[in-house]
């Protein structure tokens, strides 16, 4: 397909997160982002799809991985990539979100990369612009493109996501990956469990689908996947857990309580990692570790999530 093609054929709007996608979106974007993970590994990195397009990456929290893994997508594409520093605008001189999209908007950016730390910033942000808005993340609320990065990841180890057992383990209350994979891996026909301290389980968890453990062992047991999640200290207000120490005793993974799962059972990270905290090193190292494909898997599903957006099915080199 042509970039001229490409660029004729109907926009569709936002990814602001995973209840916006239809069952038949999610596979589309998996099957897209395996052709894009073509792309990355041969030695021409390039398409056209999102020639002569503008990306602005708009993060308003740092993050090192996040933000590269989707300019390096963008670039693949071949859209002409902008990342603003938030620390360094007008944000910090009193300016509102809605002055900034509004600022944003008069520019005429084609797609707007948002990470925010309130909930619902990146959903209000993107009724007042005119060009498709990717959610990179909103407070606790959701990090869509994680989550599907997080089955492709899955998909292409297991060869299939429905009936696997998924156990999420941690600070669930705080994590937005938690929520944005619940509602994928359900979607998709995973049992999905969740693991951690009731200081760090949200109320009603239980009504969104998923089995509740508060004991590693238990919930660990014949997991086919485990996805350990960052203990995020830098959102909790008061004690949620007796001290770090403390934490990776009860909940950190190590050899002991990994070896509750099925043999060979996938090991996972979002990242960044807390090493002894809530994984041990030696299991993010080892060989049922899979978080650096993770990574991988990460600017493969930003390509493709960004080419489905401008409404391109893929084809254009």
């Amino acid at each position: 397909m042509s970039s001229q093609n490409a660029s004729s054929a109907p926009t569709r709007r936002h990814l602001t997160g995973i209840a916006t996608l239809s069952l038949p979106d999610i596979q589309t974007l998996l099957d897209l982002s395996e052709e894009e993970i073509a792309v990355s590994r041969s030695r021409d990195k390039k398409k056209s799809a999102l020639k002569g397009r503008t990306q602005i990456n708009l993060f308003f929290e740092a993050s090192t991985r996040t933000q590269s893994s989707f300019e390096l997508a963008g670039k693949r594409l071949g859209a002409d990539v902008m990342n603003m520093s938030v620390a360094n605008s007008s944000v910090k001189k009193g300016e509102t979100l809605i002055d900034t999209a509004m600022t944003l908007n008069a520019m005429r950016p084609d797609i707007l990369v948002v990470r925010h730390h309130a909930a619902g910033a990146v959903a209000l942000l993107a009724q007042k612009v005119d060009c498709s808005v990717v959610n990179a993340g909103d407070g606790a609320h959701e990090h869509p493109t994680q989550a599907l990065l997080d089955a492709l990841t899955i998909r292409r180890r297991m060869g299939r996501v429905a009936g696997l057992r998924v156990a999420i383990c941690g600070d669930v209350l705080h994590s937005r990956v938690a929520r944005s994979n619940i509602l994928l891996l359900n979607a998709l026909g995973a049992e999905v469990r969740v693991i951690g301290p009731s200081t760090l389980l949200p109320s009603g968890i239980a009504d969104m689908g998923v089995t509740v453990f508060r004991k590693m062992e238990e919930g660990l047991k014949d997991a086919d996947v485990v996805m350990m999640l960052r203990l995020q200290r830098e959102r909790m207000e008061g004690a949620f857990v007796p001290s770090v120490r403390e934490y990776f005793r009860q909940y950190g993974l190590d050899g002991d309580k990994l070896s509750h799962a099925r043999a060979g059972a996938l090991v996972m990270h979002p990242g960044p990692m807390n090493r002894g905290v809530e994984i041990a090193s030696g299991i993010a190292d080892g060989p049922q570790s899979v978080i650096e494909e993770q990574v991988e898997m990460g600017v493969a599903v930003r390509m493709a999530v960004m080419e489905w957006l401008a409404g391109g099915d893929g084809e254009s080199r």
